[in-house]
């Protein structure tokens, strides 16, 4: 394998997995949009509720995992995006294995009351609550994490045999859109609805467009830093190795 060519799956391949085990981690927290950005709540009316953009932080970073996830699929292809979705779903599973672990350790004695002077009275449960998400959560997210990177690989290579190399922002966006999409409502669905939450189904679809509505957006806003990554990505490489991965990528299709 060329030096510069390993060196870029490697470095693509790092920020992905990095971004997907982050995602996942911080991803028990839930945080209004618009009170982090100074603006009153919306209040979407979907189906009878009412639903302000209250989100997982872990859609801060899904959308980049997928913008990543377009720029493997260009120079490395479907084999390339489906090594790395793979390894980093085994590397999400042994994290929370270890977590679930850990969690299970006997506490020392101090650490228990370590905090309380912070308004934790109990840093064991705390660090429970918090990284013990629940088995339907993750199950959800992961089932989720690999179909939307199906939908995404498919439907970008789709686009890319009917237009050719021209309207990266075509492929790039409409295969992200597509791949959150699915991922929007599949974890909702497994987690909420399929689980012991026994959400209503309306209740799940109407977070889920919430939900996707901003992901549409993010997605729209980052779809200039693609020409961005490409330019520097062809810089590095050189033209000839380049359009060599280019078109190697394309066969692999």
């Amino acid at each position: 394998m060329d030096s510069k060519k390993g060196k870029l799956f490697v470095i693509l391949g790092g920020i992905f997995i990095a971004n997907a085990l982050l995602a996942e981690f911080i991803g028990g927290k839930i945080f209004s949009l618009e009170a982090s950005i100074g603006m009153n709540p919306i209040h979407l009316r979907i189906f009878g509720y009412e639903l302000p953009f209250n989100m997982t932080a872990g859609v801060l970073l899904w959308p980049v995992v997928f913008i990543l996830t377009d720029i493997i699929n260009e120079y490395f292809g479907k084999k390339g995006v489906r090594f790395l979705s793979y390894f980093a779903v085994g590397l999400i599973s042994y994290s929370f294995l270890m977590i679930y672990f850990a969690i299970g350790l006997e506490p020392a004695d101090f650490y228990i009351s370590s905090q309380a002077e912070n308004g934790i009275p109990d840093m064991n449960k705390a660090f429970g609550f918090v990284f013990g998400q629940g088995l339907w959560i993750i199950a959800g997210s992961l089932v989720a994490f690999l179909i939307g990177q199906i939908a995404d690989v498919t439907v970008f290579q789709w686009i890319k045999k009917r237009t050719g190399e021209k309207k990266l922002w075509l492929r790039a966006t409409g295969s992200t859109l597509v791949s959150q999409l699915i991922d929007s409502f599949v974890v909702l669905f497994i987690a909420f609805y399929l689980g012991p939450a026994k959400w209503a189904l309306s209740l799940v679809i109407g977070i889920g467009i919430v939900n996707y509505i901003y992901k549409f957006i993010v997605a729209a806003l980052l779809t200039p830093f693609l020409y961005v990554i490409h330019n520097r990505i062809d810089n590095y490489l050189g033209k000839d190795l380049a359009q060599k991965m280019l078109e190697e990528a394309k066969s692999d299709a």
